[in-house]
């Protein structure tokens, strides 16, 4: 999916409420990203046109909270509880998801499977 900066974006997205999982002192998501603003595109490997600089899930802990919510490897973060996502740094993203005092992130997320379906049942 490509945006165009100032233009409005067209997104199938989907919920995921990660509830975050306490370990001593910290809160622990189990999930990694990638990208933003500040990055180089080019080396996202989940832009198809190698020019997104969206925030993308980049890893995923095997029975962690976050896939225990159902977020995927390849998800494009659109908003953080409410936070738009779509034009912030790296580390804007990263202090957004691991606020202290949110025990839940809600995400709004987009992936190519989500768009994919939706495109396949409006040509049938």
């Amino acid at each position: 999916m490509s945006y165009i900066p100032g233009q409005p974006i067209t997104a199938v997205v989907q919920r995921v409420e990660i509830h975050k999982l306490r370990q001593g002192e910290n809160l622990i998501l189990g999930f990694s990203i990638g990208g933003g603003i500040d990055q180089d595109p080019a080396q996202n490997p989940f832009s198809e046109d190698k020019s997104d600089k969206g925030i993308y899930v980049t890893r995923v802990t095997e029975g962690g909270p976050a896939e225990v919510a159902g977020l995927q490897v390849g998800d494009k973060i659109m908003q953080v509880n409410g936070w738009d996502m779509t034009m912030v740094t790296h580390d804007q993203a990263r202090k957004r998801l691991t606020k202290r005092n949110e025990e839940v992130v809600r995400l709004l997320v987009t992936r190519h499977s989500l768009q994919k379906a939706v495109q396949q049942s409006m040509m049938s």
